[in-house]
């Protein structure tokens, strides 16, 4: 007899309920202080495109492709079928279609052709939505768009290859760079022995018959990413540590000597390949005079470092709207979670923690905008600020992360939420770059001998001056302790000093519930040691409604209060 009943299948052992729908389609640039930021720095003029590439960035074919870029990770061929060596990496093409907007939107070389200002600005606010679909990506766009400051040293090489590392073409083809529509750059500095302590590299650089032409050897421990078309490289010349310009194929259209031994089996951004090459007799250009390396390739650390603090950023902001759209559907003990009083304080810590990070990338931006065209004082601040940036900012990123995880519980633990991807990414970007230790010294460096940073810091505190107690006590504290300054309390010193440029940037352009808050905890101490430790008087709902703005009108009928829903 076969049964007419309706319900469920007699395998079926529950209904599922009380999980959130999916995320995508969002809008990943729906987010207030990115976009006045966007304004108050000098690219208002991108807000459309930066809209536009905030709604592509959440929408599902750009979060897929995120996910297979990952899932199918980069494979290194050494060989051909025939044995002959062609250190090849191969990618998915999820992760060609990533490279291909990012390019085409401007995100790796192009701000050095554009004149208007805020260009810098622009694409800054562009990566912090775009990043919202894949980080790993992030890395060839960075470094080529670092490499153009670096290779201007080198007049007659820029005038080859500036054009094409600015170019919006994406183009993975292997050939002659002067034969292709667009460049991309990678970098080799590290080297297994010293780390960050580039002065100890031992690739060896030997001068031929040409002029500025050189031939390299050596084994570099981390070059990202070596698919590229071009690496700027340390080595030491007869002169000391230089920099020099390695194309992976040379003009007559031979292989350079570019020997990836293996890619770095990495804990995140495993979308991206970073390996180790080796340099036997390989073909290099000199970039800036011989024995001056760090000073060519300081520019170059400007940049990347900033992209750092952007990363960070970006993942803050990701995961925090995870968190918040799960909270907004999930329910327990009789209430949504976002109306549970103590997942409230949580979420609006986290969104204090991202609007901080978020408006100093823009500013730090801004002040690379105006330092290429010339400003003193923008420059100054930019020196030390970046380094500042790059210490605290990312050193947030793995807690805010996992904070942020937490939030959707056993949910956001698997891998099929993302959340693991990008806590596995964070702790990348406090070591890109110089970790840490190195990031806190180098302020220190940049205090003892460059006296314009200091002033340069400070001048930008006054500007908010008066405006909360709290945050002049902290001046006042950090001047006090800047007249210490030892090493082992540069940690201390620099965590101040974010913390102080932080405040006086949200007092003079957030809400007055976003300024004291962030007052109140990060310098008048009325926090704990966790987030979701905000004092009782803080005004979570105006946090909330500026960090978690109701886009979705099926979303925000569901956030409304029932009383609300059923009128």
């Amino acid at each position: 007899m076969v049964s007419t009943h309706a319900g469920p299948s007699r395998g079926a052992t529950h209904v599922v309920s009380n999980q959130p729908p999916a995320l995508t389609p969002y809008d990943a640039s729906d987010d207030r202080a990115l976009l006045e930021g966007l304004r108050r720095e000098g690219a208002g003029w991108a807000e459309e495109g930066i809209r536009r590439l905030g709604r592509q960035a959440g929408s599902e074919e750009a979060q897929e492709w995120g996910e297979l870029a990952n899932r199918h990770e980069p494979v290194l061929r050494t060989h051909d079928r025939y044995g002959n060596r062609v250190d090849e990496v191969d990618f998915h093409p999820s992760w060609h279609h990533l490279m291909r907007v990012a390019v085409t939107e401007g995100l790796a070389g192009a701000p050095w052709a554009d004149d208007r200002t805020g260009a810098h600005v622009a694409r800054t606010a562009g990566g912090l939505v775009w990043g919202h679909a894949e980080a790993g990506h992030g890395c060839p766009t960075s470094m080529t768009y670092a490499a153009v400051p670096a290779l201007r040293r080198q007049p007659d090489l820029a005038k080859v290859y500036e054009p094409l590392l600015t170019s919006r073409e994406y183009d993975p083809e292997l050939d002659v760079p002067t034969r292709k529509s667009g460049l991309l750059a990678g970098m080799g500095m590290t080297e297994k022995q010293g780390g960050s302590d580039v002065r100890t590299n031992t690739t060896v650089a030997t001068p031929t018959a040409e002029p500025g032409v050189y031939t390299l050897r050596g084994h570099k421990w981390f070059t990202s990413a070596p698919m590229c078309d071009v690496f700027l490289v340390l080595a030491q010349a007869p002169d000391g540590l230089s920099c020099f310009l390695v194309p992976r194929v040379l003009p007559d259209g031979s292989r350079n000597t570019f020997r990836i031994q293996r890619l770095k089996d990495k804990l995140g951004n495993r979308s991206n390949a970073s390996s180790e090459p080796e340099f036997d007799g390989t073909v290099a250009w000199l970039v800036g005079p011989e024995g001056q390396g760090v000073k060519t390739i300081i520019e170059m650390v400007n940049c990347t470092r900033l992209d750092c603090v952007m990363g960070s950023a970006t993942l803050m902001r990701r995961t925090l709207v995870e968190a918040g759209h799960h909270a907004r559907y999930r329910s327990a003990f009789g209430a949504r979670l976002v109306d549970q009083p103590l997942m409230r304080n949580v979420l609006a810590d986290l969104a204090l923690e991202s609007e901080a990070a978020t408006t100093l990338t823009l500013r730090l931006a801004g002040a690379a905008d105006r330092a290429v065209r010339g400003d003193r004082g923008e420059a100054a601040f930019r020196r030390i600020a970046t380094a500042v940036g790059k210490y605290w900012v990312t050193k947030r990123g793995p807690a805010f992360t996992a904070e942020a995880l937490e939030c959707l519980g056993g949910n956001g633990y698997v891998e099929d939420s993302g959340m693991p991807r990008h806590y596995r990414e964070a702790p990348l970007l406090s070591i890109w770059e110089g970790s840490g230790n190195v990031n806190a010294l180098d302020v220190l460096r940049a205090l003892s001998r460059e006296p314009g940073t200091a002033e340069a810091l400070f001048a930008e505190l006054a500007l908010a001056r008066g405006a909360d107690a709290r945050l002049d006590a902290a001046v006042n504290r950090l001047k006090d302790t800047l007249a210490e300054g030892s090493p082992s309390g540069a940690r201390r010193l620099v965590e101040l000093m974010a913390l102080t440029l932080q405040a006086s940037l949200l007092v003079r352009h957030a809400p007055p519930a976003v300024a004291d808050a962030f007052c109140a905890t990060r310098l008048g101490g009325d926090w704990g040691h966790a987030f979701g430790t905000l004092p009782d008087g803080a005004d979570l709902g105006a946090i909330l409604d500026r960090a978690l703005p109701l886009s979705d009108p099926a979303l925000a009928r569901a956030a409304q209060p029932a009383f609300l829903r059923c009128g």
